[in-house]
Parts: C-alpha cells; sequence; structure tokens
C-alpha cells in the first residue's frame, strides 16, 4: 500500500465524507440538523463574506478598484483570496480551529476558499508556525486548511516556508508593530523557483506576515504569489 501523504489524505477525506453522509450531524452555529455540512445552509448563507474590494488586499474599495495604499506601494504578493470577513461567527469558527484543536473546521474552511477562486496556481504553500508555537499547539491551522485546498482543488502542496526567527505572536502587537516583527523571518526553498504559489493562511490582518512570506517566495524565485487565507480583518474604523 501506498504511504503517499496526499494519496492517505485524498482517501481520509472520502472516508470523511462518507461518514458525514451516513452520520447527519448539527449546525455548528445553530444546532439545527445539517446533514453533512459543518454549517447549515441558512447559517451558511449569512456569513460574512467580501463585498467589492481590492484584489491586491482584499479590502474594501469602491466597485472593487485597487486601493490607494496597493498602487503607491504594491505588496509582494499580486493578489489576496479571502473566503470570509474575520466577523462573528466566522471569528468564533477560527477561533475553534486555531485554539481548540477543532481540526474538522478546516476542511470547512478550505472549502470556502477553494470555491471562491477559479485560479489554478502551481502550488499550494502553508503559512508556517514558529517551531515553538507548533510544537505547543500540536499541528498549524494552515496546513490544515492547506491541505484540504489542495486536495480539493487536484493541487500539490509543499512545506516550502520556514520560520527562521522566531517571533511574538502578531496578535499581540499594534498594527504598526507588524511589519517590523516579521521582516526576515521566513527562507523558501528554492523548488518554488518559476512556479506560481497561493500562499494559504486563516487570517489576514495587516498584510504584514503574507508580505513577508511572499517575499521570501519571490527571493527563492516565485513567478507569482497569492495570498489564500479564511478570513480578512477589516481595519479599525
Amino acid at each position: 500500500m501506498s504511504n503517499d501523504p496526499d494519496r492517505i489524505l485524498y482517501i481520509s477525506g472520502r472516508v470523511r465524507s462518507l461518514l458525514q453522509l451516513a452520520l447527519p450531524q448539527h449546525c455548528a452555529l445553530c444546532a439545527a440538523r445539517a446533514g453533512g455540512r459543518l454549517v447549515c445552509v441558512q447559517c451558511d448563507a449569512r456569513l460574512p463574506r467580501p463585498g467589492p474590494a481590492c484584489p491586491v488586499c482584499a479590502l474594501p474599495t469602491p466597485g472593487g478598484s485597487v486601493c490607494g495604499r496597493c498602487t503607491r506601494r504594491a505588496p509582494p504578493f499580486a493578489a489576496t483570496r479571502a473566503a470570509f470577513l474575520y466577523a462573528f461567527p466566522v471569528d468564533r469558527l477560527l477561533q475553534a480551529l486555531k485554539y481548540g484543536g477543532a481540526l474538522a473546521y478546516a476542511e470547512f474552511f478550505a472549502a470556502a476558499l477553494a470555491d471562491d477562486t477559479d485560479v489554478t496556481p502551481d502550488l499550494v504553500v502553508p503559512m508556517p508556525l514558529a517551531p515553538a508555537r507548533q510544537r505547543q499547539r500540536g499541528f498549524n491551522q494552515a496546513q490544515e486548511i492547506a491541505r484540504h485546498v489542495a486536495r480539493m482543488r487536484g493541487l500539490p502542496v509543499a512545506d516550502a516556508l520556514a520560520r527562521v526567527r522566531d517571533t511574538p505572536a502578531q496578535a499581540g502587537l499594534r498594527w504598526r508593530e507588524r511589519a517590523r516583527n516579521v521582516r526576515g523571518a521566513f527562507a523558501a526553498r528554492p523548488d518554488v523557483a518559476g512556479r506560481s504559489v497561493a500562499l494559504v493562511d486563516d487570517v489576514m490582518t495587516t498584510g504584514a506576515s503574507a508580505a513577508a512570506a511572499a517575499a521570501a517566495l519571490r527571493r527563492a524565485g516565485a513567478a507569482r504569489v497569492e495570498a489564500w487565507v479564511a478570513a480578512r480583518t477589516l481595519p479599525p474604523s
């Protein structure tokens, strides 16, 4: 029997899908019967999704035009694709995945993200965690989402990025401090050279982590980098 990780993930995903169909579950938000879905149809329709937004950074803009900030200084990533806005109740679902170990939620976000785009990159790359943080948590939520996205889109997934400098968690920092915090924190493998990369993460807040990671991928020769995130945080009003 093959021990190929992608093949094992594919088989386990199929088995899980069949079990979900055979054993109807309750909606994670309202507890109504949801069939094989994590979130029922009614709750899913009310989830916060992006409206017209800058195609580069995914922040709201009139008519979906490129925002002034990206026009003045384009980030290292060429586009951002966000399945949801980071607002209630999406934030609760992501927190349950990230801090509560609800790994089944990763497939839900991956499905929303995979359906949100018709772009086909060459490679799916998860945003890496600092090694100490991953050991403490036991998993990397971006990696969990990325694996499912890759399976759903029939794409290869590679851990082509590494954290080479441990940094404080971005969530505890002011917006202006985040870019400084992750500067030089990533290194990419040369096998991304000449390839189009979808950089997958759970949440984009300021875009600082995505920019630092994309810069590392571009230095390693990636032809194009897009940020694919489960949710996009809106700036404070």
